[in-house]
């Protein structure tokens, strides 16, 4: 259960998220020793405070959840969130660019955020459900060049849950030398295992039900 725990990203990215709420999630994340947490960059701060002493890294979600924002502000968010505390960087992908067939523009961005974190691991987060299979390809090769330390499925953790032929076709676009992490909606120990025998490293989860009492979940 443990090896499961330190595989986990606990993602918060819910617009009302309080304070309270991101004591929460890192009081869970410290007691599962979770390998880490996921919060906006306006969050990192609070969330160094409360981990200070663990083993929990602080990842800093950039151009969430659509990843629209231009390359400049992308680039400005991360300087932020690294200035604040944050030891790794997630990044939306700009899927309409990709899909107009922009690579270079795309390429630039990523550089770009990877120039900003200051040899911090970063990763991209693309959106397979909405990609061919030749754009996902494409999206990590783009990733590998800009020097990005691994991928992942979706930006969005309260997603339905991902799909295992997804994390193998990322696995096999990145290589054995970079990380990919499933997001998504994990509702069972097998379902877990299940992707991390498709090849994922990590995995990025809104409730840590699975492993003892309730976690973090969307409001309704």
């Amino acid at each position: 259960m443990n090896d499961l725990a330190r595989r986990l990203e606990i993602m918060l990215l819910r617009a009302d998220a309080t304070r309270a709420d991101i004591t929460l999630l890192c009081t869970q994340a410290r007691e599962l020793n979770a390998r880490g947490v996921c919060v906006v960059p306006d969050r990192v701060e609070q969330a160094l405070v409360l981990l200070e002493g663990s083993e929990v890294k602080i990842t800093a979600l950039i151009g969430f959840p659509l990843g629209l924002a231009d390359a400049d502000t992308k680039r400005f968010e991360t300087e932020a969130a690294i200035d604040l505390g944050a030891q790794e960087i997630e990044v939306a992908l700009n899927l309409g660019r990709l899909k107009d067939g922009e690579c270079d523009r795309v390429l630039r961005e990523l550089r770009d955020v990877v120039e900003a974190a200051d040899e911090r691991p970063v990763k991209l987060a693309l959106e397979s459900r909405l990609l061919t299979r030749d754009e996902i390809v494409t999206a990590c090769h783009l990733a590998l060049d800009a020097g990005m330390a691994g991928v992942a499925n979706s930006a969005d953790g309260n997603a339905q849950s991902a799909d295992p032929e997804d994390i193998r076709l990322l696995c096999e676009a990145v290589g054995q030398k970079h990380f990919v992490k499933a997001v998504g909606r994990v509702s069972s120990i097998a379902a877990a295992q299940a992707l991390i025998n498709a090849g994922a490293d990590r995995l990025g989860v809104t409730d840590v039900g699975i492993l003892g009492p309730a976690g973090i979940q969307p409001r309704r």
